[in-house]
């Protein structure tokens, strides 16, 4: 998906210019607010989906904010997003109890069924892919998410079967 493509109806012109104006509603709504960079950035990622180069400059200028700043809070924190993400975002857990017990091998199948890395969205927007640090359910381990969806006590044998339900 293209950076001003709809994550609703992919239209280019309609949807980026209101989604352009909900943006600059909320930098007006928070322009002299002393620590809004955090809501403002969570409220434009509710927006876009992601929070793209393009949109952080906005934000720097409308915050008065520099962009260095910006840039640096959205790679910290890990709920914010450079890149697009999918209709069905999966995490892969690659904490301890589940990187011992083969969420690795989970991870590479998942990258080879969907031709994505980690971090990264499948081109029709179907799937985005993501490596987390726990989630807390290593009694499951190794365990993947797929938006509220948890799968549990997994192989790289599953993964296929498990992706085929999203695809329906």
């Amino acid at each position: 998906m293209s950076e001003n493509n709809c994550c609703c109806c992919g239209s280019v012109d309609t949807c980026a210019d209101d989604r352009e104006q909900k943006l600059q509603e909320i930098i007006a709504k928070y322009k002299n607010t002393r620590g809004a960079l955090i809501p403002v950035l969570h409220e434009a990622q509710e927006v876009y989906g992601y929070l793209p180069m393009s949109v952080q400059k906005k934000i720097s200028e409308g915050l008065n904010v520099p962009l260095t700043e910006i840039y640096g809070v959205v790679t910290f924190y890990t709920q914010f997003s450079l890149n697009p993400k999918g209709k069905y975002k999966i995490s892969v857990c690659m904490g301890t109890a589940c990187y011992v017990k083969g969420a690795g091998q989970i991870l590479d199948k998942l990258k080879e069924k969907l031709g994505i890395h980690a971090g990264e969205c499948t081109e029709d927007g179907l799937f985005s892919l993501d490596a987390c640090r726990c989630i807390g359910a290593c009694g499951l381990a190794p365990v993947i998410t797929i938006n509220e969806d948890v799968y549990g006590r997994l192989n790289a044998d599953d993964v296929e079967g498990i992706l085929k339900k999203y695809m329906e």
